[in-house]
């Protein structure tokens, strides 16, 4: 684990219509994280977007 997964350790995900998984992008907080993903969501595409926190040993664990 390196210094950005620790101090980013929000991540954005989305999934497209054909259920490919992309990670947006890496944020601070869980608030910023979110700010993002429902302005993506926001847009009205097809494509599903949500925030999931990296965990200490750098896996994912979901958030709603």
């Amino acid at each position: 684990m390196n210094d950005s997964t620790i101090t980013l350790p929000w991540l954005v995900i989305r999934e497209d219509d054909n259920g490919n998984r992309y990670r947006v992008g890496r944020y601070a907080t869980r608030a910023e994280a979110q700010k993002i993903a429902d302005s993506l969501d926001g847009r009205g595409h097809k494509q599903l977007y949500w925030v999931e926190r990296l965990g200490q040993n750098g896996s994912t664990v979901a958030h709603d």
